[in-house]
């Protein structure tokens, strides 16, 4: 299967015309299955009459349904030990089955390489990487440091399709989950005030800028702005945006329970989103809400912030490098400077 002098070109015309099976790869993780939808519009404007497939875990099927791009998902289970094995070779079977043309792996990594190996697909895209090259007969290098978003088109060069800068990523907010917020908004006051969502919390301990410093950001806020304060909370993280309102001066809102739909019902509602390095960053990219996102010295903005859209922010002490304080050297004046800025206060 090795064809190295494909690398880097582009799959001859007349090829492309014949492509009328589309198989995209990138199961996980969270972030970045999201970060998928933002070039799928120009992939269905190439190829308009092709049938598109998405090969997603289950934990992240969300983020692709009802996306009307796309024409099926094959989904994935999450297994260990022998089970791992026998879902892959499920996998690996209902891919073969369904008898794509075209192969987009966009995760690459040793699983999708290994799908990708046994697909019996004949156009196979991958990242050009240090291993598994030669399962892939247009290879494209990878940006790292980039705006995912976008760099995410540049292994559909070979299809000759360019990066747009004024694509967004998209995700589906049911009908439901808008009733949801929006009779909360109504019961609570809310439905029409200017409101500011802050998200302090994370799964990853070293991304989580310190809660005094969202409580002094807040307080900051509701003192100084007409806006509202929301505290928006997911599973195990309750107890975060309970600390910080005892630590107000000020009284902030704190959000109902919410699924990931039901928190972009609340966030289409928001004038801004603040929060740190994570998956709702992404989610209110998606829902176009203006955003400051809040990093420590583990990540790097420019991968994960669409900062090349003005309303999107962020910020990070270069310099700072100690993982074990998360003030991250970054004080709630200067985020909030940052929404000072923007709103032209």
């Amino acid at each position: 299967m090795k064809n190295p002098e494909t690398a880097g070109k582009s799959i001859p015309p007349e090829a492309i015309k014949q492509i009328k099976n589309i198989l995209l790869i990138q199961y996980k993780p969270f972030g970045d299955v999201l970060l998928n939808t933002g070039y799928l519009p120009a992939l269905r404007k190439r190829f308009p009459g092709a049938r598109i497939d998405f090969l997603v875990q289950r934990p992240y099927l969300t983020l692709l349904k009802d996306n009307p791009n796309l024409d099926d998902l094959i989904i994935m289970e999450k297994r260990k030990g022998i089970q791992y094995y026998l879902e892959r070779l499920r996998i690996i079977r209902e891919v073969r089955k369904r008898k794509y043309d075209l192969i987009i792996d966009q995760l690459r990594g040793t699983g999708s390489a290994q799908i990708t190996l046994f697909s019996g697909v004949s156009f196979r895209l991958g990242w050009r990487l240090k291993r598994w090259n030669w399962v892939y007969n247009y290879t494209v290098p990878r940006e790292h440091i980039r705006y995912y978003g976008l760099m995410k088109f540049d292994l559909l060069k070979p299809l000759e399709i360019t990066e747009d800068q004024t694509a967004n990523l998209f995700y589906h907010v049911e009908a439901d989950s808008f009733r949801y917020i929006g009779e909360w908004l109504r019961q609570n006051g809310l439905t029409g005030q200017k409101l500011v969502v802050i998200s302090p919390g994370t799964p990853v301990r070293r991304k989580q800028w310190s809660l005094e410093s969202f409580a002094q950001l807040s307080d900051l806020i509701l003192t100084r702005t007409d806006f509202k304060v929301i505290l928006l909370w997911g599973p195990g993280e309750r107890g975060d945006v309970e600390f910080i309102a005892g630590k107000m001066s000020e009284k902030p809102i704190i959000a109902p329970p919410t699924t990931f739909n039901q928190a972009g019902a609340l966030l289409k509602h928001a004038a801004m989103y603040i929060g740190n390095d994570g998956g709702i960053n992404h989610l209110a990219v998606a829902m176009e809400t203006p955003s400051i996102a809040i990093f420590g010295p583990t990540s790097n903005p420019k991968k994960w912030v669409a900062w090349h859209k003005p309303q999107h922010m962020y910020l990070r002490d270069w310099d700072f490098k100690d993982r074990k304080d998360n003030s991250f050297n970054i004080s709630p004046e200067q985020v909030y400077g940052k929404l000072k800025e923007y709103f032209k206060l």
